[in-house]
């Protein structure tokens, strides 16, 4: 968590840590800056001081809701840096990056260098600041970054966001469970009331209003039907329509309006009717689930023992899975679940894969088990987001139902 980061920066001997980018999201910004992420400018933090926002004068009242100290470019006498590198952009960059260095008292040593833009733009500018400043090594990561370690564990203030952001999506699965159910069938598709097909675009686009509505964004939802279900990232086609007793996958991952906290959950629905192959895959689905939570035990358990029962399980009823047929893309073909945060995809990893991440409190994380069978156009997954609260003691916090069979009313 954010308390964390000074002994993570000792630990990589790391003097201070600047996390920059363009204009658009930026995660390790808004981490640093108590979840406000602000389109442009910089955070740079001190080892032992707080972290300080540097920003355009237009940004300066949003820097200012982060609750941190705010300094503009014009706190560096930008001015004079631009008229002494005479229109040179590479000088302009040194002459800032020198003035916040002394500005700062930045020892000498190790610089981390986090967040966003164009690669070959970083490399060089890197190679410049060296070169112009020998006494400081910038430095990045490749693996396990001090940002990946922050957020394996979320504290009281993230949590809170996080629960909002899970009853909101909730409450968006039970509007979308009930326009489906509102419809109803003429053969085996589901129509509109003027005889039109009910499509997957029409029921994202109205997945997509139900979220604005809450001040979430959809993060490219899945609802995937029949065959295309049995992919498990496939996102569904938009024009194909809602038809009886087919399997839709429906996967919503939203997140706070213009970036923040994200919520993760799968259910699977049929309308109408479960054909008895698709009830079977669908118990079976749901055992594993079962499997899972049954299997989590306390904080400091290896993170891949719940991969592992879910595997024997699935494995023991014939299934292929990643671990009996490397490469399969049939079966269970995933690992059980992953972190969730400002990132859709964080630490830790539940996979059978040895990564050596343990369970902790404040862990916020995805179990979803599923089954692909795209040849027989099924597709099966289950998942639930939950929390390690202070107790060490695995909890849902998606509350919404896991029923099969979606009954159509009208």
């Amino acid at each position: 968590m954010r308390s964390d980061i000074d002994r993570l920066m000792s630990e990589r001997d790391l003097q201070a840590i600047v996390v920059a980018g363009g204009e658009f999201q930026n995660t390790y910004r808004a981490y640093l800056s108590n979840g406000k992420d602000i389109h442009g400018g910089m955070t740079i933090k001190k080892r032992g001081s707080a972290p300080v926002l540097i920003v355009s004068v237009m940004e300066i009242e949003e820097a200012a809701k982060s609750g941190l100290e705010v300094l503009t470019y014009d706190d560096f006498n930008w001015d004079q840096i631009v008229a002494k590198a005479e229109g040179d952009q590479s000088k302009m960059q040194i002459g800032l990056w020198g003035a916040i260095f002394e500005r700062f008292a930045i020892p000498a040593g190790k610089i981390g260098i986090y967040g966003t833009g164009e690669i070959g733009a970083w490399v060089e500018r890197a190679r410049l600041l060296e070169k112009a400043f020998p006494q400081y090594q910038l430095v990045g990561e490749i693996g396990k970054t001090i940002f990946d370690e922050a957020f394996l564990t979320k504290d009281a203030d993230e949590i809170h966001v996080i629960r909002e952001v899970a009853d909101k999506t909730s409450e968006v699965l039970q509007a979308v469970w009930d326009y489906i159910g509102s419809h109803r069938a003429e053969g085996d598709t589901v129509v509109k009331p003027d005889g039109t097909p009910l499509t997957i675009g029409d029921v994202k686009r109205f997945v997509r209003r139900e979220l604005l509505d809450r001040e979430l964004e959809d993060t490219d939802m899945i609802f995937a039907q029949g065959r295309d279900g049995g992919f498990p990232h496939s996102r569904g086609e938009s024009a194909m329509a809602l038809k009886l007793g087919q399997p839709i996958v429906f996967d919503l991952f939203p997140r706070q309006l213009g970036g923040g906290y994200h919520h993760d959950t799968t259910r699977t629905w049929c309308i109408g009717y479960a054909p008895d192959e698709v009830r079977d895959i669908y118990d079976q689905v749901m055992e594993a689930f079962k499997v899972s939570v049954d299997t989590y035990a306390e904080p400091g358990q290896p993170c891949h023992e719940l991969q592992d029962a879910v595997l024997d399980y699935f494995e023991g009823k014939g299934h292929p899975t990643r671990r009996s047929q490397p490469g399969s893309s049939i079966g269970y073909s995933h690992s059980l679940g992953h972190g969730v945060g400002l990132n859709i995809h964080e630490r830790p990893s539940i996979s059978h894969r040895e990564t050596k991440d343990i369970f902790e409190k404040g862990n916020f994380i995805t179990i979803e088990p599923g089954l692909y069978y795209p040849d027989k156009g099924i597709g099966m997954r289950i998942e639930d987001s939950f929390i390690i609260d202070d107790s060490g003691v695995l909890v849902s916090i998606t509350p919404f139902h896991k029923e099969l069979v979606l009954p159509l009313k009208a």
